[in-house]
């Protein structure tokens, strides 16, 4: 494995027992005036680590993303492509990654200043997207997503050296408190779990279907819930949320017959592009974590 080109204050996946580390630097590098997020915005994505926006694409666009995202999950030839997360019971479509560049569609909403003007206001500088995908919750099959820190996984396995990432999730369906909403630990983005076990060769391929390296333990899971609480976040269909890359978030299955599906986009600062993996021998594949990093 090649040694990262910069320090490692997150270290993960090494040692026999779970570990939390206090996160280093600033949550929101930028100020009201650098965007459209008002003070009162930026400082509960500093305190809770995210933000939900009522409204941030309007119906028409939720219904053109909504019909695009149906027919590229009924595409054959989408299903079979490396980049398209199959569940294998079911055959269902459960992710589509990279789709700002495989989409015309989702290209221009990921490019648009309305996303992409939050994320440089929160992280103070240009950005790239580090990833971007369509998410499906099909009604009584939709499957769950454990607790996680996206930004465990990014920095492990993509080289992502520190937190300075935002994502932002466009609902495309309403999101009720029972069709498996986001759940968010508010405040736990300013604390980092490192992870017990090394990473497989190639983990990606059975993480994006069922999670394990990167999964922190129960009682830390545990310790975590009792002191920040659990937050469930619904809200319609074209809002959207932003939330820190190191916030620990989850999602139940869905067993109701209401879907949920979203376009979730990750924008990285950069001045924080990712280096060599910290605990994994290779990168994962371009369309999981971008090693292009010119600034949109």
């Amino acid at each position: 494995m090649s040694a990262p080109t910069v320090h490692d204050r997150y270290v993960t996946r090494v040692g026999g027992s779970p570990s939390v580390i206090p996160r280093e630097g600033k949550v929101v590098f930028g100020g009201p005036e650098d965007g459209p997020l008002s003070a009162d915005e930026l400082a509960r994505i500093d305190q809770s680590g995210y933000l939900q926006i009522e409204q941030l694409v309007n119906p028409e666009e939720v219904t053109a993303m909504s019909d695009e995202l149906q027919r590229l999950a009924d595409d054959e030839e989408v299903k079979n492509d490396a980049r398209t997360i199959v569940v294998p019971k079911t055959k269902e479509v459960r992710s589509i990654f990279e789709v700002h560049k495989s989409n015309e569609l989702f290209k221009r909403i990921t490019h648009d200043p309305r996303l992409v003007e939050r994320a440089r206001q929160v992280l103070g500088s240009d950005v790239y997207i580090h990833q971007s995908r369509v998410n499906l919750k099909p009604g009584f099959v939709g499957k769950e997503f454990t607790w996680h820190s996206d930004f465990e996984t990014w920095h492990a396995e993509d080289g992502m050296p520190a937190p300075r990432a935002i994502s932002i999730s466009v609902a495309l369906t309403e999101n009720y408190t029972f069709n498996g909403p986001l759940m968010i630990m508010p405040g736990s983005h300013k604390e980092y779990i490192s992870c017990v076990g090394e990473t497989p060769d190639d983990n990606y391929l059975e993480s994006l279907v069922m999670q394990g390296a990167g999964t922190p333990d129960e009682w830390t899971l545990t310790d975590f819930a009792e002191r920040y609480g659990i937050d469930v976040l619904t809200g319609h269909a074209g809002g959207a949320t932003m939330f820190d890359s190191n916030c620990m978030h989850a999602s139940n299955g869905n067993v109701t017959p209401y879907p949920r599906s979203n376009l979730f986009v990750v924008y990285n600062s950069v001045e924080n592009a990712c280096v060599e993996p910290f605990a994994a021998a290779r990168p994962r594949p371009e369309y999981l974590g971008s090693r292009d990093h010119t600034a949109i």
